[in-house]
Parts: structure tokens; C-alpha cells; sequence
């Protein structure tokens, strides 16, 4: 495990957005299931992101925009806070059962228990300076919106983690950095965070770097965007409502000057 060792995922993203893009190639556009005015989550695909969140991105990472709790049951959408993943009430509990928060008991004293769905994600780290301490200074962000920080979206966020490549000849890369096609600059400071068979999936499905990186990005993306489904559902009903509006004006018009027309 490399957990004290990686430069989180964040930390990259979010300095790429602070730096031109250079000679780094756009990122490729891929395929995603949630693009589009009918685009829809794959909550298989998010099931397996957050397991590779939770394996490995969280050693350094929290998401702390996230309760346990939307990881349930699909919810009714947009008004009622956002759809969930799928889980039951019991497989919440024990996703969360297995971190530490902290809380106070009756007389006022900070004791720790086990965290709840109404909990937040916990932090990985219980302060900055102590991130920054295991991260070689680095501070690794917060992923809630990462997918958001850059134009080019999880595009941007997949290409970083599957870009990783022996460096051209005429390409010097720094003492403790790594050469990375899609990152501005190639010289990215965290290691592959994704290997082939990093994780294994309950599902049965191959843990290939590829297919990694597509279900955490596609995680990622659900968690800067849980009422996507949401907003598409109801940008649906909009469409239909003014198409069946336009339609019965049309005819109403043609009634009312029929008259003038003949």
C-alpha cells in the first residue's frame, strides 16, 4: 500500500488548474453513461468507484461534502436531497461502522464511537498540518468536486490516473516526480495511484487500471453531482410540458381566427 507515499489525487487536479496546460495533450473524451439529457448514473459502476475510493483514495482524501447515508436507497430526487447508490440501511451502517468519529457524551466529554449514516465521510487526517506531515508538505484536497475543477471534467480526472508512461528520451523528469502524458507539464508528484488488480471487486468484474479509474471518476462525478438524474428528469418534464403547450396554442389560435382564415 502506498498510503503514506501518495501525493493525492486532488493535489495534482487541483494544481493542474492552477498551471497552463502546456504541451499536454486534451484529454481524451470518453464514454459516460451520466452525459447527455437522458444520461443516467451506473450504480454498479458507482458501487465499485466507491470501493476504490475507500481502498485507496481515502488513505488521503475525504469527500467530506458526502454522509454515509446517500449511499442508500435510490431517493425520490432533487427535493429530497440526493439519490443514493443503492445500498440498504444495514450496508450503510456497516460502511460506516468502519471509521472512527468524534463525539461528546452526557457529561460533556469527547469520546470516540463508531460513525453512523448521519455522519459525514470521516477525514482521513485529523487536521492540516498533520495531512501535510504524512504527504511530504503536500495538502491533499478534498475530492467532493474535483471533477468540477477543470473544463475538460472527468475527461480531465480519468486521463491523469490512466497517464502515467516512460518518459520520452528528451523528457527530464525531477528526483521524486513521474512522467504523466495528460498532466501540464508531464511532471506530476504522485505515484500511480492504480495498478492492475489493486482492489478486488465484489461484483466479480476485472480490476484493470482502466476500469478503476473509470468507476472512481464516475463515483467522484456522483459525488460533485448526486441530482444530476435529478435535474435531467425534470428538464425532461419541462421540454414536454412546453412541446404539449405549444401544440394546444397552436391549435387555439387556428380556432379563434378561423374565421379570418376562411
Amino acid at each position: 500500500m502506498m498510503k503514506r507515499l501518495l501525493l493525492a489525487l486532488g493535489v495534482c487536479l487541483a494544481a493542474a488548474s492552477a498551471h497552463a496546460a502546456g504541451d499536454a495533450p486534451k484529454a481524451p473524451k470518453q464514454k459516460w453513461d451520466f452525459y447527455g439529457a437522458f444520461g443516467t448514473f451506473d450504480r454498479g459502476q458507482l458501487q465499485r468507484g466507491l470501493q476504490v475510493y475507500l481502498e485507496v483514495c481515502s488513505a488521503c482524501h475525504a469527500v467530506e461534502h458526502l454522509a454515509y447515508r446517500d449511499l442508500g436507497p435510490l431517493g425520490p430526487g432533487a427535493a429530497n436531497g440526493p439519490k443514493g447508490l443503492g445500498y440498504t440501511e444495514e450496508e450503510v451502517a456497516a460502511i460506516a461502522a468502519q471509521k472512527q468519529v468524534n463525539d461528546l457524551n452526557d457529561a460533556g466529554e469527547t469520546i470516540q464511537r463508531q460513525a453512523r449514516g448521519s455522519d459525514k465521510f470521516v477525514r482521513p487526517f485529523p487536521n492540516e498540518r498533520a495531512a501535510r506531515a504524512a504527504n511530504n508538505g503536500a495538502y491533499p484536497p478534498d475530492l467532493s468536486l474535483i471533477t468540477k475543477a477543470r473544463d475538460a471534467g472527468p475527461d480531465f480526472t480519468y486521463a491523469v490516473l490512466t497517464g502515467y508512461k516512460n518518459a520520452p528520451a528528451n523528457h527530464k523528469v525531477p528526483e521524486g516526480m513521474y512522467y504523466n502524458e495528460y498532466f501540464p507539464g508531464h511532471n506530476i508528484a504522485m505515484p500511480p495511484p492504480l495498478s492492475p488488480g489493486g482492489v478486488t471487486f465484489a461484483d466479480g468484474t476485472e480490476a484493470s487500471t482502466q476500469q478503476m479509474a473509470k468507476d472512481v471518476t464516475a463515483f467522484l462525478h456522483w459525488a460533485a453531482e448526486p441530482n444530476l438524474e435529478a435535474r435531467h428528469q425534470t428538464g425532461l418534464k419541462a421540454m414536454l410540458f412546453l412541446i404539449v403547450g405549444a401544440i394546444l396554442f397552436f391549435f387555439l389560435k387556428r380556432r379563434i381566427w378561423a374565421d379570418v382564415h376562411h
